[in-house]
């Protein structure tokens, strides 16, 4: 049977998470694209199909010269505080307003999960975002990326 792009793609990066202890691995997009024989954009398509925080996987990415893509699996028996940070990632959207990550912060530090240093600081770094992006000097999808990647810290850490 032949397998579609899609398939090799995820075949490819299913085999070298399998291969790191740690459950997470950095790729570049065009490398990997070149390797597989394949535009980049399928990497995306791929990554965001099928590599989803529903499937237990987190996806970082960077465009651009020095970009990466940076995939962890989550473990299967998540527990309740990995699956509250999973729902939280989830949350956090180009869309999602600056209430709402205070109020996840507020959350966090309600169930002693960060402290009020740490909840005054990625307030005060989230709310920067999105004063950039009210300046035109970041774009939403931008902002989102970079917030959900604090999220991902703090899920790593606790």
């Amino acid at each position: 049977m032949i397998n579609n792009k899609a398939d090799t793609i995820e075949e490819y990066i299913l085999k070298k998470l399998a291969q790191k202890a740690d459950r997470q691995i950095e790729l570049k997009r065009t490398t990997l694209a070149d390797e597989i024989r394949c535009a980049p954009s399928q990497i995306s398509y791929v990554l965001s199909t099928r590599f989803t925080t529903e499937r237990g996987f987190v996806v970082e990415s960077r465009r651009g010269l020095g970009g990466y893509i940076r995939i962890t699996l989550l473990p299967e028996d998540l527990d309740q505080k990995q699956m509250m940070y999973r729902d939280m990632l989830n949350d956090i959207t180009e869309e999602t307003p600056f209430v709402a990550i205070k109020s996840m912060l507020d959350f966090l530090l309600k169930n002693n999960l960060i402290t009020r240093r740490e909840a005054e600081l990625i307030a005060q770094t989230t709310a920067n975002l999105y004063t950039l992006e009210n300046e035109e000097k970041i774009e939403p999808v931008d902002r989102a990326k970079l917030i959900r990647s604090i999220f991902i810290t703090l899920a790593k850490i606790t």
